[in-house]
């Protein structure tokens, strides 16, 4: 099992690109059957984490669409801190629309909870929401997920757009922090 280290923690092999490209596929391909091909919807990455999530996915989805990023953070090093910091918002008219938010990870839920805040006033046609992973044992929102790429267990994972402090966005593997 390979490990790699990233500041004082140690992180282990957890899902390989093969394996998250079946994910992103699958994702792509159940909203696209969902949504039709005569729909163009606007997807919305959250930024910084989802940023090779929503590039693959896009790159993946056979029907016509929009995409632009919202950016917000609740991370301080691996632990949420409870708190959404809204940093760049949407500054396009998403009236009629359908919207699918493009998240990397949904965990507790507070920044799902804060999309939907977001969106309330914005008077889209429907709100969909997507995530690659999805840690359901922290999940503490009665909110809904339309699309979850896979269910992983309550461990901090890093790669494939996902950080710890700063790093190892860029490694195309996931890794879970090593106990």
């Amino acid at each position: 099992m390979e490990s790699i280290k990233i500041h004082d923690k140690h992180f282990v092999s957890f899902i390989d690109r093969d394996r998250i490209n079946s994910y992103v596929k699958f994702l792509a391909n159940q909203i696209a059957e969902d949504i039709g091909p005569d729909e163009v919807p606007v997807f919305i990455g959250i930024l910084n984490g989802s940023f090779m999530f929503a590039a693959d996915f896009v790159r993946n989805y056979p029907h016509d669409c929009h995409i632009t990023f919202v950016k917000m953070a609740s991370y301080e090093g691996v632990n949420s801190t409870g708190k959404i910091k809204h940093l760049v918002g949407i500054n396009e008219d998403l009236t009629g629309k359908t919207v699918v938010i493009l998240e990397d990870i949904i965990d507790t839920g507070n920044t799902l909870a804060e999309i939907h805040e977001i969106f309330r006033d914005k008077n889209v046609k429907q709100l969909k929401i997507a995530t690659l992973f999805f840690k359901p044992d922290v999940f503490r929102k009665e909110l809904p997920i339309d699309y979850i790429g896979k269910s992983i267990e309550d461990k901090f994972i890093v790669g494939y757009g996902l950080d710890y402090d700063g790093l190892g966005r860029n490694l195309s593997d996931i890794y879970q922090l090593k106990l």
